[in-house]
């Protein structure tokens, strides 16, 4: 697989559909737009699958059982087809990762009834557990395994989907700062650090840059400092590895809700993280990529409890970004000022899983100003 970029200087500068912002769900929203036939530009002052947003780090959990909102399901359902479509088209059989999701958590918490409510409004499969080793179950809480859930390869899946873009026809450009955009009559103009750029319809999604360049929606967003911890295993067994069938895993307990990942290769560490808190900051640029001793201190305190396969040794870390919406539900609609404007925001730490199907749906409200999906439940209208 090859990315190319179009030269500035032989590059058209009006187009049918730009889109800000190339990460998860601004590569998926590229290709199905190329792949409908339209002239469209991607713009992003970062490399394609870059480590500055929050689509990086390796993989990203998957699941349909969504405890967050029943709503959500029938997104993930579609979500699933596009991805297996997406490694199918790409020739990989790696994208998507079936694991299996243990999640684990008090009867009277938010998670495991959540996920057991949507379960049972969608018919999802669910087991309950007492044991699944390699982790350990607390007697006070119940467990439930999601067979049909797993990871994804978050870098690949942008790359594939840029990969696929560009091959129906779509122009990719980074290292181009996006300073404005402004609507008109005819369409939009975007500004920029290479110039301006003019198309009749614009795209946003561009994660934690969405809440300045959606600012006169006058919906508050905040970002969150969000670190990824890889934990070397103890290797008197292999249990932990995906080779051997270990689940990714979900843990509600009450210092927060934790997440993370089998080993994928032996010594690669297990992938963990906190996914409740994390210290607000400005913006994208004031972000704090050090390693914080309280953000090991608290990882290491969940590992030496619920996971015994796992020392408390770091072999590294990263941080993103979770941009967090009122609700902590996404925010995808078009802009009610401007009909030639729609956007994807606020995905709010969780939104990784669902970007092939808010790519379908930009394009769909981009081009044909509705989309069939059922997303009405995360319009701007609730805010109102």
């Amino acid at each position: 697989m090859s990315l190319h970029e179009v030269r500035l200087d032989a590059m058209k500068k009006n187009w049918d559909v730009i889109v800000l912002g190339t990460g998860g769900v601004g590569s998926a929203s590229l290709m199905h737009l190329a792949r409908r036939g339209v002239q469209v530009l991607g713009l992003d002052q970062h490399p394609p699958a870059h480590a500055f947003g929050s689509s990086h780090g390796e993989t990203r959990i998957i699941r349909k059982a969504y405890f967050e909102h029943p709503n959500y399901v029938p997104l993930l359902l579609r979500s699933y087809e596009l991805w297996d479509d997406l490694g199918a088209a790409s020739g990989r059989d790696d994208l998507f990762v079936r694991t299996g999701l243990l999640q684990v958590g008090p009867a009277d918490g938010v998670v495991v009834p959540g996920v057991m409510s949507a379960a049972a409004k969608h018919s999802l499969d669910l087991e309950s557990v007492s044991k699944c080793p390699p982790y350990r179950i607390p007697e006070h809480c119940t467990a439930v395994l999601e067979r049909d859930a797993g990871f994804l390869r978050v870098e690949d899946c942008v790359l594939e989907h840029l990969n696929l873009a560009q091959r129906a026809g779509a122009e990719l450009m980074t290292g181009v700062v996006v300073q404005d955009w402004r609507a008109h009559a005819e369409g939009v103009v975007v500004s920029t650090s290479a110039g301006d750029f003019e198309a009749d319809k614009l795209v946003i999604t561009a994660g934690a840059w969405a809440p300045k360049l959606l600012s006169s929606l006058g919906v508050p967003m905040h970002i969150r400092r969000k670190a990824l911890f890889w934990m070397a295993a103890r290797m008197q067994s292999t249990a932990h590895l995906v080779s051997e069938g270990c689940p990714c895993f979900f843990y509600e307990n009450a210092e927060g809700q934790f997440y993370g990942f089998p080993e994928i290769t032996p010594g690669g560490g297990i992938k963990l993280a906190c996914h409740s808190g994390g210290d607000v900051v400005d913006g994208p640029e004031s972000l704090d990529r050090s390693l914080k001793s309280s953000d090991l201190t608290e990882i290491q305190s969940f590992v030496s409890q619920w996971l015994p396969e796992v020392s408390g040794e770091m072999l590294r870390h990263a941080v993103c970004m979770y941009t967090m919406s009122p609700d902590e539900n996404f925010i995808i609609d078009k802009h009610p000022e401007h009909q030639q404007v729609v956007f994807a925001a606020g995905l709010s730490g969780h939104g990784f899983k669902f970007a092939s199907v808010i790519g379908e749906i930009m394009a769909d409200l981009a081009l044909e100003g509705h989309t069939a999906h059922p997303a009405g439940f995360l319009g701007l209208s609730r805010f109102r």
